[in-house]
C-alpha cells in the first residue's frame, strides 16, 4: 500500500512542477506545423504567405484610419514566446492591427509577441535611412514586462562581533557588491 501511494504522490508533484513550468499564451498558439518563428526565415521569403510568431521590441505605434500599424525591432523569442533581451536584434517589420489600438498600452520600448500572416513587404524609413520592412497582419498579441531582481554580495563576509542583544543589526565592513538581473515575464 505504502510504496502505491508514494507513487500517486510522485507523479502529482511531477505534474504540478510541470504546470509550474513557463507556457506559451493561449493566444499565440498555433496548430499550424510551418509556423514560421525565425526572423531571418521570413525575412527571405516575405512575399510568401505563411503564418509568423514573432517578437521583439515596440519601436513606433501609428493608429491610421482602420488599423494600426505597429513597428517592432525584432528580437529572437524563445519556445513559449518570450522575446530574448539577451539577443542583438536581428532588423524590423511592420504589424497591422485591425482598428485601434491604444498607443499607451503599446507605448514604445515595450516587449511585444505577436501572431499573424506575412503580407509582403513596404517601404518606409527609419530616421532618413529608406528601408523594406517585412509586413504582416496581426491576429493577436502578448505584452510582456521586464522583471528586474537584485542579488547582492558581500566581499567581506559577517563580521567578527556576534550579536548579544534583540536589536542586531549586520556590521559588515567595507562595500557591498551584487547585480541586477532581468527576467521577461
Amino acid at each position: 500500500m505504502m510504496p502505491r501511494v508514494f507513487k500517486l504522490v510522485s507523479m502529482a508533484s511531477v505534474l504540478v512542477a510541470l504546470t509550474a513550468c513557463s507556457t506559451l499564451p493561449e493566444n499565440l498558439a498555433s496548430d499550424n506545423p510551418d509556423l514560421q518563428t525565425d526572423y531571418s526565415g521570413w525575412q527571405a521569403s516575405a512575399a510568401k504567405k505563411q503564418e509568423l510568431r514573432l517578437g521583439g521590441v515596440i519601436a513606433s505605434v501609428t493608429n491610421l484610419k482602420d488599423k494600426t500599424r505597429v513597428e517592432v525591432v525584432n528580437l529572437p523569442i524563445s519556445s513559449n514566446g518570450k522575446p530574448d533581451i539577451d539577443q542583438e536584434p536581428q532588423g524590423r517589420f511592420v504589424g497591422y492591427i485591425d482598428g485601434f489600438a491604444d498607443p499607451v498600452t503599446l507605448s514604445e520600448g515595450r516587449l511585444i509577441t505577436l501572431l499573424g500572416d506575412s503580407s509582403g513587404t513596404e517601404a518606409a524609413k527609419v530616421g532618413e535611412y529608406s528601408y523594406d520592412f517585412p509586413v504582416m497582419k496581426i491576429k493577436s498579441y502578448h505584452l510582456w514586462r521586464i522583471e528586474e531582481r537584485v542579488i547582492v554580495h558581500d566581499d567581506f563576509g559577517p563580521s567578527m562581533y556576534p550579536c548579544r542583544s534583540l536589536y542586531c543589526r549586520d556590521l559588515t565592513r567595507g562595500t557591498r557588491q551584487g547585480k541586477v538581473i532581468q527576467e521577461v515575464k
